[in-house]
């Protein structure tokens, strides 16, 4: 608009008394005359103003220029254009709230609930009219980030476990734990962070649980001892415990229903990329053992941390890019937050146009209904109290509020759901889990017997002034006999020595890996600069022994000792699930949510049964890419029915408490499968299956919800 045009008084004076007819009809219009572009949803009919009607078509550009060519000074007020409530409209929304004060609680709920589902399908036809276009593509990249995120946590501590295990000296229980240990800070985080996003807001929960997923896990990777870098994995689980709930909540509040289903599906794919991601990263750096540095004899930075570094920036990328984008309109809207919502939804909606090659098609919503808001919130006045106070009672009422929230997804309406949800949950989690860590723990034990076949036995042999300078591998020496013999910088990899005679030997700069001393005589022999310490020698004799500089700490051959199975497994198995991901994407809205996730739970039940046939590392590969390909759509499909059951003031929450239990059936899981490693294939392969079934026949009673718009 041309200055010449602002400073036309004629043309301002006609664009007011335009904007005044406009006003005064759509004021007067009744309920019936209510018309959303000749399409309403549902034959649903909302009896306030919501759009600016055929007057508002037919004036479009001089309500536009009339709005543009305001002035504080004008008498039309600038806003009632773009749905921000005049002053005169507060003193009434001020005087009505005084009259609710009057009202039984039974009425205000009533009225509540009618109010929000004048919203839900109001709020489903300016979707509608927003269009699906860049705006949702960009924010799909971003939370697609964030969830890449969770699927790089899940994976990093069992990538590292292998080096970390030595360069941390790790007994079997501490190994246990730090790979446990995820697990429970995930599962902490999705009901803190959950409960969070339904009260504070969704992007402002995502961007605080990612930043300090980020910055713990960024710490950990520079920490030495044990104790400190499983509390930082702690906290950092407890960070990205909140991105799968608040990610799939945040996501769906800005797609139509018919697009819902299948979008939510692809931005599933993204924790197959973070899958993925942390595999490779893994393989190309964690072997490569230059690719680090030290400090003295103390501080020692492996390649394994420079992974876990790297491990953090989707993470980093998700939180910079979230900065840029909006929050949740419909989140906005149920807190009563209107003009924001407004504001927000305009920005999409012509975003969105401007891509389409369509800038001048106009934004036609001038209200949108937001429900009464309950007095929740108490305030303290900044005069009353210490600053600890005031925040101290605050924090307390949101708390309240969270636990009453959570209650309420177990009760009324929400029981049944909720409850066939949670077992549908934890036994699709449980069998997915557990034999997520069945599979290459079986496949390395299947490496181990294979190992264990090949072993070299040498007995009764006599060795006198020998120079061992070469490395000894998967050997046993029975009932031998070493006189003078020099062990000088060499490499003991699996080697027992039993029955033995050690006289007058000097061992210098050994290392070893499985290697140990059973029931063997030493006599005046040096241990000088080696890790032979005194856990490795089982029912020894010493005579005249002496150690001295024994080497600190555990060392790292990156070279040999690198378990690449663990990459490859979880390379191939991640990759296995884009075909069920591709499928479950195009299938979503055709065949229903509920017989997308018994359908699958059933056939990956199928597929534990083959197991049995897995007697090969090769044949445990192949069916475990089948199992993950078979299982992934019913994950998929349980996300989008967990979105759409509940509520927007509860829909974060109920997915942090199924995600919550979700991670703690992961612990369960991992923990009873890998105990039966080497003892019995039978009872994982039934549990699995038997979980499956349970959780693909009880889905069936939950409702489907394609044909719903998000309450």
């Amino acid at each position: 608009m041309d200055d010449g045009y602002r400073n036309n008084s004629h043309i301002y004076q006609g664009a007011r008394d335009i904007a005044r007819e406009v006003k005064r009809q759509t004021s007067n219009r009744a309920m019936d005359d209510y018309r959303y572009q000749d399409n309403t949803y549902g034959g649903y009919s909302p009896n306030d103003d919501y759009y600016s009607g055929d007057h508002a078509n037919q004036d479009e550009d001089a309500q536009s220029d009339a709005t543009e060519g305001h002035d504080e000074d004008d008498e039309i007020y600038e806003g009632e254009y773009q749905g921000i409530p005049h002053p005169d409209d507060l003193r009434q929304h001020k005087a009505s709230s005084i009259r609710d004060e009057f009202k039984d609680p039974a009425d205000i709920i009533a009225e509540r609930i009618e109010d929000e589902e004048q919203l839900a399908y109001q709020y489903e036809n300016i979707i509608q009219e927003c269009g699906h276009g860049r705006f949702q593509w960009t924010l799909f990249v971003v939370l697609g980030l964030a969830l890449m995120a969770d699927g790089v946590e899940v994976f990093v501590v069992g990538f590292v476990l292998p080096s970390a295990e030595k360069d941390m000296c790790l007994s079997r229980s501490n190994k246990g734990m730090l790979g446990l240990i995820v697990y429970l800070g995930m599962m902490l985080g999705a009901f803190v962070w959950g409960g969070l996003a339904d009260k504070v807001g969704r992007k402002k929960c995502l961007i605080i649980s990612l930043t300090i997923n980020a910055a713990f896990s960024f710490v950990s990777s520079f920490v030495q001892g044990y104790g400190l870098f499983l509390f930082c994995r702690l906290i950092s689980g407890f960070g990205i415990g909140g991105s799968l709930p608040i990610v799939f909540a945040y996501f769906s509040e800005f797609l139509a229903r018919e697009k819902r289903g299948e979008h939510l599906s692809w931005l599933c794919m993204f924790w197959m990329i973070g899958a993925v991601y942390a595999a490779a990263m893994a393989w190309s750096i964690i072997p490569h053992y230059g690719w680090g540095f030290s400090m003295g004899t103390h501080y020692h930075f492996h390649s394994w941390r420079v992974f876990v570094v790297i491990c953090v920036l989707p993470c980093i990328a998700s939180i910079i890019a979230l900065k840029f984008m909006p929050e949740s309109p419909r989140f906005l809207l149920e807190t009563g937050k209107h003009d924001e919502a407004w504001m927000i939804l305009k920005n999409i909606h012509d975003t969105n146009m401007r891509a389409k090659g369509e800038p001048e098609k106009v934004f036609t919503v001038s209200h949108i209904k937001t429900p009464k808001q309950p007095d929740e919130f108490i305030e303290i006045q900044s005069s009353t109290g210490t600053w600890f106070q005031r925040w101290f009672v605050r924090i307390m009422t949101v708390i309240k509020q969270i636990w009453e929230n959570m209650l309420h997804c177990f009760s009324g309406q929400f029981r049944k759901n909720t409850i066939f949800l949670a077992v549908v949950w934890f036994t699709m989690s449980l069998s997915y889990y557990g034999l997520t860590v069945w599979f290459p723990d079986t496949i390395r034990y299947l490496q181990d017997e294979d190992y264990a076949s090949k072993v070299k036995r040498f007995t009764d042999e006599n060795v006198k002034n020998f120079n061992f300078n070469f490395t000894l591998e998967n050997q046993i020496h029975e009932d031998g006999e070493y006189y003078n013999d020099r062990f000088y910088k060499m490499k003991l990899k699996y080697v027992t020595f039993k029955d033995s005679l050690f006289d007058e030997c000097y061992f210098e700069d050994v290392t070893s890996t499985g290697s140990i001393f059973e029931n063997c005589t030493i006599q005046n022999t040096v241990f000088y600069n080696t890790d032979l310490y005194q856990h490795k020698f089982i029912d020894c004799n010493f005579i005249n022994v002496t150690f001295s500089q024994p080497k600190e700490g555990c060392h790292i051959d990156f070279e040999e000792d690198n378990d690449f199975l663990i990459y490859l497994v979880s390379f191939l198995g991640s990759l296995s699930v884009l075909p069920g991901n591709i499928i479950s994407a195009l299938l979503m809205d055709k065949i229903g949510r509920i017989r997308m996730i018994a359908g699958s739970m059933l056939i990956s039940a199928v597929c534990c049964f083959f197991l049995f046939f897995g007697n090969s590392e090769s044949a445990m590969i192949g069916w475990q890419c089948l199992f993950c390909g078979t299982s992934i759509a019913a994950w998929n499909a349980l996300d989008v029915v967990t979105v759409e059951l509940y509520p927007t003031n509860k829909r974060a929450t109920a997915f942090g408490i199924l995600n919550g239990l979700c991670k703690l059936a992961a612990i369960f899981g991992n923990s009873i499968f890998a105990s039966f490693v080497g003892i019995t294939k039978v009872i994982p392969i039934l549990l699995a299956s038997t979980a499956l079934v349970g959780g693909g026949l009880i889905s069936l009673r939950l409702p489907e919800t394609r044909e719903l718009v998000l309450m």
